[in-house]
């Protein structure tokens, strides 16, 4: 097949205009066309008199060799590469089932491939199943009634299920791996335009029904998952694991245990300090969700577009750097979406942002962050960045009155550094609630 980058398209155009450039762009007849693959598809909306789709596409063609010669020194026409993800060697002989600690994205995969290579692992999650979990986490929502083991972070499909399923990464991937999950996800449920996007999105709704078909899989190629199943020690003889132990008592014999714990077990982060485990602090990002009219957004992006349901709702990504260094900028932005509760502790307020498949909300979001670095954590133990979260956390906690409402304020408040009284015309999208104050 022959790969076509940086192929320029009006946004409104439909399937024969894209076929019609195609055979113009190749210089050859439309009935010579074959098989057309979308690679990717992103959008140029720097000129709101000409918003574009921008291609990256494979197309099968008769005499593709002559062509290729033919555009031998054109940099966005080639053969295009292989895409298939080659599984890894397995080199592992033992007959002990491999241990996955946690359900989030990394521990889903890693159970899935070392399934998928016959090695039958067994997945340990504290938290609950996915449709027992959205149970708990809508309580808490609703009625502020927060459970240490089951909320957005702890759970299948870990924080990742009520964060919008955003699939990006700035890794060079020449081993296909991205290409392996996109494929992964859509064989359980996720819209197959996921495999092409420039910035995919499963959506909050669709993942609850995409987690528990990888949980399947896992099941069906001889894996075991266990909910409610917290991983309490490691048993380490001569240097090495031979067991894992569960709710205190379960001793699962062992040689091999991946870790996939995120961002807040970090009860058993300080446990792994305790065993001896090599622990490293490092540096993270760390801030607010700041929100807005989605209408706002896609005015400033579309222009006289901005009504246009093709464009759907629009992104951003804005970053400022300081002249001493350091810089803020936003992350993780929701178009159409809701700031939600994220708390993974008692007396801790967090917040994060998601949005359903269609994008629809009234107000956008996105984290607006600083980064930290381990000398901002005030101690030089290896853990000390968790006591960091902890106390902005607490300190989010008391502001907002204790009863995991979130302290807000508007923005115009804030640069003038005066208390917010009231709430202006953006209406906050974060249950349980929020209380005006000065961050």
């Amino acid at each position: 097949m022959i790969r076509i980058k940086n192929f320029k398209l009006p946004f409104d155009h439909n399937e024969q205009d894209l076929k019609d450039s195609l055979s113009k762009r190749l210089l050859v007849c439309a009935q010579d066309l074959g098989e057309i693959t979308l690679i990717r598809k992103s959008l140029d909306a720097r000129s709101c008199r000409c918003i574009e789709v921008v291609y990256t596409i494979d197309v099968r063609v008769k005499e593709e060799p002559s062509i290729l010669a033919q555009f031998a020194n054109d940099v966005n026409i080639s053969l295009a590469p292989c895409m298939k993800y080659q599984m890894p060697q397995v080199l592992r002989k033992s007959k002990k089932c491999a241990i996955v600690v946690g359900s989030g994205p990394c521990g889903l995969f890693a159970a899935l491939i070392l399934a998928q290579l016959g090695q039958n692992p067994i997945v340990v999650e504290r938290g609950k199943d996915v449709d027992s979990r959205i149970k708990d986490v809508q309580e808490f929502w609703d009625a502020g009634k927060f459970s240490p083991a089951s909320n957005v972070q702890f759970g299948e499909g870990g924080a990742g299920t009520f964060s919008d399923g955003k699939l990006t990464t700035q890794i060079k991937d020449k081993l296909n791996r991205s290409r392996k999950v996109l494929q992964e996800l859509v064989a359980a449920g996720a819209p197959s335009e996921i495999l092409h996007e420039a910035k995919p999105h499963i959506g909050t709704d669709n993942l609850i029904t995409v987690v528990k078909e990888i949980r399947k899989q896992i099941i069906s190629l001889g894996g075991e998952v266990r909910f409610e199943t917290k991983l309490t020690d490691i048993k380490i003889e001569n240097g090495e694991v031979v067991a894992a132990v569960v709710n205190d008592s379960e001793l699962i014999e062992t040689d091999a245990i991946i870790l996939a714990l995120g961002h807040s077990a970090r009860d058993t982060f300080e446990h792994l300090g305790q065993l001896g485990i090599d622990i490293e602090a490092k540096a993270f990002s760390m801030g607010v969700r700041i929100e807005h009219p989605q209408a706002v957004v896609n005015q400033a992006k579309f222009g006289k577009f901005a009504d246009e349901p093709l464009l759907g709702s629009a992104e951003y990504k804005l970053v400022a750097h300081c002249d001493n260094g350091a810089s803020a900028y936003t992350f993780c932005m929701c178009p159409g979406g809701e700031v939600v509760a994220s708390s993974s502790e008692v007396g801790g307020v967090v917040t994060n942002g998601m949005s359903r498949y269609a994008r629809n909300s009234s107000n956008a979001n996105s984290a607006l962050l600083v980064g930290v670095a381990p000398s901002d954590f005030g101690s030089s133990d290896p853990l000390a960045g968790i006591e960091f979260q902890r106390k902005w956390e607490r300190k989010a906690f008391a502001l907002g009155g204790s009863n995991y409402f979130a302290p807000v304020q508007l923005v115009g408040d804030f640069l003038l550094g005066i208390e917010s009284k009231s709430l202006g015309a953006v209406k906050p999208s974060y249950k349980p609630g929020v209380t005006p104050c000065d961050l």
